[in-house]
C-alpha cells in the first residue's frame, strides 16, 4: 500500500470513529 492509501484509510477510519462516538455520546460534543 502506498502512503496516500494509508493516509486516506486513516482519515476515513477517524471520521467513522468520530461519527460513532458522536452518536453514542452526544452529551460530550
Amino acid at each position: 500500500m502506498s502512503a496516500e492509501n494509508v493516509t486516506g484509510l486513516v482519515v476515513a477510519v477517524a471520521l467513522l470513529g468520530y461519527l460513532v462516538l458522536a452518536l453514542l455520546y452526544p452529551e460530550r460534543f
